[in-house]
């Protein structure tokens, strides 16, 4: 019997990119449910996402804007009642979000217990490298492993890792934490190329206003972490 994978999405303002992200994932045998989590947003993705025509697709809307963390959570509750496979995926992938098949093959190969996207090289410049360097820099201090794609959002994963966890963590950075948990429970992640691209922060002020939130909660991450872990 094939297992049953859930794709959760937060989503969060992506009325113009939502569509496409469904569009292209919709279709793909494999995938059974897609769970859209719309948090909070202010514009129209909940009517959106729910005008793209497939019984696959159950879409929720939070009250407020709550995060990420929250998102995934609200949406894990759903999918882990009857998924084997639960997979992530940003609202802002669009027509790229077909590229997911790249992750659920090697799973369904059972060549990993969690794969993670990892991009192509960024478009525009971007930061500096700081938080980047800083989440791959922490995560191979902490587990011996050396991994390129710690920040990418794009992961699936076996049921039986995320029921280690009583809750997804909050803020940004909740990839880098569960990064460091799953290798240190003895899991293995493994990263696959992909042709995914989304929104991009630039070297505007938004843009390193962004990138300093990241580095502020990935520091906070890592300083929880090494308690735990020690």
């Amino acid at each position: 019997m094939n297992p049953y994978i859930s794709i959760i999405i937060p989503a969060y303002n992506e009325e113009n990119k939502i569509k496409d992200t469904l569009e292209n994932i919709k279709n793909i045998d494999e995938i059974n449910e897609i769970v859209v989590v719309d948090d909070g947003s202010s514009d129209n993705t909940t009517e959106v996402a729910k005008t793209v025509n497939s019984d696959k697709i159950k879409v929720f809307r939070l009250d407020k804007n709550k995060g990420k963390g929250y998102a995934l959570n609200y949406g894990l509750k759903i999918a882990m009642e009857n998924a084997d496979i639960i997979g992530f995926l940003d609202g802002d992938l669009g027509s790229s979000s077909s590229e997911v098949k790249k992750l659920i093959t090697p799973i369904l190969n059972n060549e990993a217990d969690v794969i993670i996207a990892k991009f192509p090289a960024a478009k525009k410049k971007g930061g500096l490298g700081f938080v980047k360097g800083l989440a791959k820099d922490s995560v191979l201090e902490m587990t011996g492993e050396s991994l390129d794609a710690t920040l990418s959002g794009q992961r699936i994963f076996k049921k039986e890792v995320l029921e280690k966890f009583d809750e997804i963590p909050f803020g940004y950075g909740v990839e880098v934490g569960m990064t460091i948990d799953i290798l240190k429970y003895g899991y293995k992640i493994k990263e696959v190329l992909v042709n995914m691209t989304h929104s991009e922060t630039g070297r505007d002020l938004k843009g390193f206003i962004h990138r300093g939130k990241q580095y502020y909660h990935i520091k906070k991450v890592l300083r929880q972490k090494r308690k735990e872990w020690r």
